[in-house]
């Protein structure tokens, strides 16, 4: 990658010092970074930029006027909208500015342990998409589904403190237990068959760790792209009632309070189901426009014609309904309904 300028404006201190010293680990890159949004754009305006990254808090308005401004200045400045806070995401972000536009695949498969493999003795895994240190132009995103891992964190191991923002993050605990604790007030437990939400919005900072004791800690984090930047943050939990997904696709995620399961700022929808070997079932889509992406948790099935195995990924858009058939008994498929234009 070459020689890079970033010009990072946002109202979270944290997250600022975290993306300013994420970006200048790459050789070449340099950032200023600002809290106070006219002096951002007097420096915009004395000093050569090439990227402007708008990170969490900034209004709306100052948003849409600071992309005007560097588009008038000099229509080489490019301007990215930030998502994740100090995370994994902002390689994919600049590699996306330089890469050639191309339209989203109809149908994606992604086969179990192609993807980014995390291997640390306490921590390990598989990145789906393009995270960290693993990047992969094909596989970027899924729609509005962004990040999907499937990580095993050994018991008094974890993630020290750290920020997120303007994402909707999902954790789906698989088996063992997590702890979780914020600054929001949070400090609560990850059991398997709970499943956790955080919309991140302006930002928030947390930890999980594995309990003392509790083994292996087995669980999927999956980010969603939100249809609102800068939210208050908030936090949810809920244990799922197994009994609902036998042999058929429970709701534990939309994006109305009232529905079932819990809620994120995106019109997205997902579904769990345990099911028995040769169960056949059927999926309609919720919105037009939407796709689902299907992760195989354990088991096998064929989606649309496509045989799956266990920690195998597909989606598919631009359809109407999908038909599933279970082939193996002890199946457990995630269903996740996401926008694909974002």
């Amino acid at each position: 990658m070459k020689k890079l300028n970033f010009v990072v404006i946002g109202k979270n201190q944290e997250i600022l010092d975290t993306l300013k010293r994420i970006i200048e680990k790459n050789e070449g890159w340099s950032a200023e970074i600002f809290s106070d949004e006219s002096q951002s754009r007097d420096f915009i305006t004395r000093h050569e930029a090439d990227i402007v990254l708008l990170s969490s808090g900034l209004e709306d308005r100052f948003e849409k006027e600071i992309k005007t401004f560097c588009e008038n200045l000099d229509p080489k400045v490019n301007v990215i909208e930030h998502y994740g806070g100090g995370s994994g995401l902002l390689r994919s972000e600049v590699e996306e500015l330089f890469a050639e536009s191309r339209d989203p695949e109809k149908r994606v498969v992604h086969r179990a342990g192609s993807g980014g493999i995390t291997d640390m003795g306490w921590v390990s895994g598989e990145k789906i998409f393009s995270f960290s240190e693993f990047y992969d132009p094909e596989r970027i995103r899924f729609g509005a589904l962004r990040v999907l891992n499937d990580d095993s964190i050994e018991a008094g191991k974890g993630f020290g403190t750290h920020p997120h923002d303007n994402m909707e993050i999902i954790s789906i605990a698989l088996e063992g237990t997590l702890v979780h604790e914020d600054n929001l007030g949070n400090r609560t437990e990850i059991k398997g068959g709970d499943v956790q939400v955080m919309s991140a919005g302006t930002g928030v900072m947390h930890s999980e760790f594995g309990k003392e004791g509790s083994g292996f800690g087995k669980f999927l984090q999956i980010w969603i792209y939100p249809n609102q930047r800068n939210v208050t943050p908030r936090y949810d939990q809920m244990t799922l009632d197994l009994a609902k997904s036998k042999n058929r696709f429970q709701q534990i995620l939309s994006p109305d309070p009232e529905d079932e399961g819990i809620w994120i700022y995106q019109d997205a929808w997902f579904h769990l189901g345990h099911f028995e070997n040769n169960a056949e079932t059927r999926y309609e889509i919720k919105k037009d426009g939407n796709g689902v992406y299907a992760f195989i948790i354990k088991g096998s099935a064929e989606i649309e014609g496509e045989h799956l195995g266990a920690k195998d990924g597909f989606g598919i858009s631009e359809v109407s309904e999908i038909n599933i058939k279970v082939t193996s008994e002890n199946t457990e498929i995630l269903l996740m309904e996401v926008p694909i234009t974002i």
